[in-house]
């Protein structure tokens, strides 16, 4: 009985001072300020005009993402171009990212490094290597076919020794 006292006890100052420990508010990880956070999105000429300043742009390049409901505000359309694309000689202030300080990212940059999605042009179309891939997979699945239905043993007999060399003895025969 005393021992379930002292437990409940216990657990009530842990409880307590858990509280006093805790921070009541929690504050956003992002360490980003309201003028970095998009803005509403544009809908006057002179809005637009600040909001390709704001993002270091002109205002004839300065395209926000259609106002549909996503949040996206008047943060800049950028083409979907990966990084693989930019020259990799220029001298980057973020070489590994392939970009310069103050140039506005693209909204999936995450998807867009060098070691994901890669939107070059290729050197083979999509039809061809389409047409190449299930080329040989339907050769592969023929080839298994046949190997089905006529299949093929190796020829296996007795091992036969040419000189008695203790190889009999060897082996026990």
């Amino acid at each position: 009985m005393a021992a379930s006292i002292v437990v409940s006890r216990g657990i009530r100052w842990l409880g307590a001072a858990a509280q006093r420990v805790t921070p009541l508010g929690t504050r956003a990880a992002s360490g980003l300020s309201k003028d970095m956070l998009p803005g509403p999105y544009p809908r006057t000429p002179e809005e637009r005009a600040a909001a390709a300043k704001k993002y270091n742009m002109r205002v004839e390049d300065y395209e926000p993402y259609p106002d549909d409901g996503f949040g996206f505000g008047d943060y800049p359309k950028l083409p979907e171009r990966s990084q693989h694309e930019r020259d990799p000689w220029y001298d980057w202030d973020h070489s590994e990212l392939r970009l310069n300080w103050g140039e506005p990212m693209h909204f999936d940059l995450d998807m867009y490094t060098r070691n994901r999605v890669d939107t070059s042009p290729t050197p083979v179309s999509w039809n061809t290597m389409c047409k190449h891939l299930f080329g040989f997979v339907g050769f592969m699945l023929f080839m298994f076919y046949l190997g089905e239905v006529y299949p093929s043993y190796q020829p296996v007999c007795k091992q036969h020794f040419v000189y008695n060399l203790g190889f009999f003895s060897a082996l026990g025969s």
